[in-house]
């Protein structure tokens, strides 16, 4: 599963009493929440959110005071309304992906494993998968994916070549799409630190699930679910979440809706990274409402 980034600074931010309410907007494998369930009881309470039904279904935390739902944290709102869950003392945001997306879903998160092109995080709810958006969406489309979500320098070129590769037959895997990227950028930017394929990945999936505009709707669900005091604690893993973020916060500071509790974003110290090298690029920001 994946592994819960920067614990304990969340918790010390969090500060779960006994019989205060939490939202784990991020379940996952249920590590945060656990960790809450034991500093909030004897009464306090976790409303755990999770995007995806398999996930969902492979909750082994057995809890009353636990309420878990299978649902995106866009939706906030509403799951408070349907659950009677209230009052909020604190809500989390860990947008990282869980390695079981990458190495057991089978649905195309990595580029590393020959699966089918679909990247949703909730097959049930969603249509929209990679395969449509490589095979059918237009150039010019594809192109502003891979600039806007991917941050993609090559963005043209491989958009170009998988309009081009698709005439010939679909582009149906992983290593169909990884292939295709490799002849569109060369040999010089294959040998980068980073995958070639990395950004073209990331931004197929932003797009595929929407992420941005859920992480927007999520954050001011948030505020507004918040009691006063209470705070909203986000770990971001690339740019374009941590940007939405910062901005957020900052808006509604000027507005006296939230104040900035860090002033700059708190990144794992080089033990946690050694450990865990996927909290390499973590930023945890951290909010309180007025």
């Amino acid at each position: 599963m994946h592994i819960p980034v920067l614990q304990k600074e969340i918790i010390s931010f969090l500060n779960p009493r006994p019989n205060k309410n939490f939202i784990d907007a991020t379940f996952g494998g249920g590590g945060h929440s656990k960790i809450i369930l034991e500093k909030n009881k004897p009464y306090g309470k976790v409303l755990a959110i999770e995007i995806d039904p398999d996930l969902f279904q492979k909750n082994n935390i057995q809890n009353e005071r636990l309420i878990l739902v299978n649902d995106s944290y866009a939706n906030i709102e509403d799951i408070l309304r349907e659950n009677s869950f209230g009052p909020v003392d604190g809500i989390l945001f860990d947008l990282g992906m869980s390695s079981w997306h990458i190495k057991e879903s089978k649905r195309g998160f990595s580029f590393k494993r020959d699966e089918a092109l679909d990247m949703r995080f909730n097959p049930l709810k969603n249509i929209l998968t990679a395969f449509e958006i490589v095979n059918y969406w237009p150039e010019e489309k594809i192109a502003n994916v891979l600039s806007d979500f991917g941050q993609e320098r090559f963005f043209r070129a491989i958009a170009k070549k998988i309009v081009q590769k698709r005439k010939i037959k679909p582009i149906r895997t992983t290593f169909d799409l990884v292939e295709i990227i490799k002849e569109a950028v060369g040999r010089q930017y294959q040998r980068q630190k980073i995958h070639c394929a990395t950004r073209t990945f990331q931004a197929l999936r932003i797009a595929v699930n929407d992420e941005l505009n859920n992480l927007k709707r999520g954050l001011d669900s948030a505020k507004k679910a918040l009691e006063k005091e209470g705070k909203i604690v986000v770990i971001s893993f690339h740019s374009l979440e941590d940007r939405i973020v910062k901005n957020f916060f900052r808006n509604n500071q000027q507005s006296n809706n939230l104040k900035v509790v860090t002033k700059k974003p708190i990144s794992p110290f080089i033990e946690e990274v050694k450990e865990n090298p996927s909290a390499r690029s973590a930023k945890l920001r951290v909010a309180q409402k007025i």
